[in-house]
């Protein structure tokens, strides 16, 4: 079944709302990018218009942000600790917004949105 970023088939009741067309494939959506840990690939995506995005499937760095001393430093990602996204994503390493990650500084929460950016920025916790 396509994906598609159109609104909910339910109302807030549990009813079903009146079909006025069927699914167009402007409103088709693209499949997660799912970044693991790994060595950095990149991918350009091609999105409407000719506008192309970076997508980042690997990566093993991270700039993390040390709020104490107020400096980003390039930081080695070791693990994946937690996923609040998906749990299941811990044990396959994969790095979306909110996810704690291990580093060789320390533990860090990921700011950043991996899957369309092609850096992950992170905050020391």
């Amino acid at each position: 079944m396509a994906r598609s970023i159109e609104r909910s088939k339910r109302k807030i009741s549990g009813g079903l709302y009146k079909k006025s067309h069927k699914k167009k494939r402007y409103q088709l959506a693209s499949q997660p990018a799912l970044t693991i840990l790994g060595e950095k690939r990149l991918k350009l995506r091609r999105s409407r218009a000719g506008i192309k995005k970076i997508i980042n499937l690997s990566t093993n760095k991270a700039n993390v942000y040390n709020p104490k001393t107020k400096k980003y430093a390039l930081a080695d990602i070791l693990t994946v600790v937690e996923n609040p996204s998906n749990r299941n994503y811990v044990r396959r390493n994969i790095m979306t917004k909110g996810t704690i990650i291990e580093t060789n500084i320390g533990k860090a929460k990921i700011t950043s949105r991996p899957g369309q950016e092609p850096v992950i920025n992170a905050i020391l916790i």
